[in-house]
């Protein structure tokens, strides 16, 4: 089976796990491993949330040290059957199958995270971030996506209790944003288009060389 089978199948059993409705594409896997800064005077511990079928985690290892390590959190079995059967000869990797609300964190330079916040209530995204900023290090990043409009469309397509659950997630998410983020970019290679948000536990001070805010267009090949 192929990864995108594979990853199609999960996404029309498991929609609201999933939440992407394709794998990364290659613009959105350069623009969420911006920050895997090569540091030769010391190793780097990487993690990755919700790696699926591995899209971006190919970019990640591609950016490992030989004394780098990369701990993969991943919920569904058989993305992590998956996962294992493709890293298995890896040192470095470490793959785990469980739900990062009940996982013991260590201390990370780099986080990348492919959640789908959106599905998520207010409850369990702020306990999700809140566990991801507290385990960088200093000078550490935390990288994520959601997709252009989608905030819109769940608006749009959920009423009653739902709308009232997903616009308490939604309002908890921005104040994350507003917060933590220190750059954004907009990926439009990708399917659907998706912004690409990066935090830090404390907003860097506004230099006029900052990225703090800014809608940088990922349109490369």
């Amino acid at each position: 089976m192929t990864e995108v089978t594979l990853f199609l199948r999960e996404y029309a059993k498991t929609r609201r796990d999933v939440g992407a409705i394709a794998p990364s594409s290659a613009r959105l896997c350069r623009a969420l491993t911006r920050y895997m800064i090569p540091n030769p005077g010391r190793s780097r511990a990487v993690l990755e949330v919700g790696p699926g079928t591995g899209a971006v985690t190919r970019y990640i290892t591609g950016s490992l040290g030989r004394l780098d390590t990369l701990d993969l959190i991943e919920a569904n079995p058989r993305f992590a059957a998956l996962l294992r059967h493709t890293y298995d000869d890896d040192p470095r990797l470490r793959i785990h199958t469980d739900l990062i609300q009940e996982h013991e964190l260590g201390s990370y330079d780099t986080i990348v995270c492919g959640l789908p916040f959106a599905n998520f209530d207010a409850r369990t995204t702020e306990e999700i971030f809140d566990r991801l900023l507290r385990s960088l290090r200093p000078g550490g990043t935390l990288s994520f996506f959601g997709y252009i409009g989608g905030d819109t469309i769940r608006r749009t397509l959920v009423d009653g209790a739902d709308r009232e659950r997903t616009l308490a997630g939604l309002g908890v998410l921005r104040r994350i944003l507003h917060r933590h983020t220190f750059r954004t970019e907009t990926v439009l290679g990708n399917l659907p288009p998706a912004r690409v948000h990066h935090l830090a536990p404390v907003n860097p001070p506004a230099h006029p060389e900052s990225a703090h805010a800014c809608d940088c267009r990922e349109t490369s090949p």
